[in-house]
């Protein structure tokens, strides 16, 4: 995998776009811990691009964020209401009027398999 995509800073929206393609392909398939590394480091290398080229507000960073997981993981808001054991609480999340706290973070990052910190602001 390493040979075929050399983790870096993303300075392109091109580069962006590799690395996104990545992290989808990924997404559908079984990781060894090595490619979990992987997978974790374009995440994280896409998020910190995402930040500083396209400024998004906290809440419209997590609505886009979780969309796009939802659409890649095919996993639906009701799933994540049975995960969560709330529908409110999803609710709330998904229209932004609920705050993404350490304890929230780190369940939406054990539904959807990725970095909690994906939904905390740094």
């Amino acid at each position: 995998m390493l040979i075929a995509y050399v983790p870096k800073p993303i300075k392109t929206e091109a580069e962006n776009e590799k690395a996104l393609a990545i992290v989808e392909e990924l997404m559908h398939k079984e990781r060894t811990p090595e490619v979990q590394e992987l997978y974790q480091l374009l995440i994280t290398l896409i998020e910190k691009f995402e930040k500083e080229n396209y400024h998004f507000n906290e809440p419209t960073n997590v609505q886009s964020l979780l969309s796009f997981l939802f659409e890649q993981s095919e996993k639906t808001t009701v799933d994540l209401q049975e995960f969560l054991g709330s529908q409110q609480l999803v609710n709330d999340i998904l229209e932004a009027r609920q705050n993404i706290t350490p304890e929230i973070a780190q369940k939406l990052g054990a539904f959807f398999h990725v970095e909690p910190t994906l939904f905390t602001e740094t």
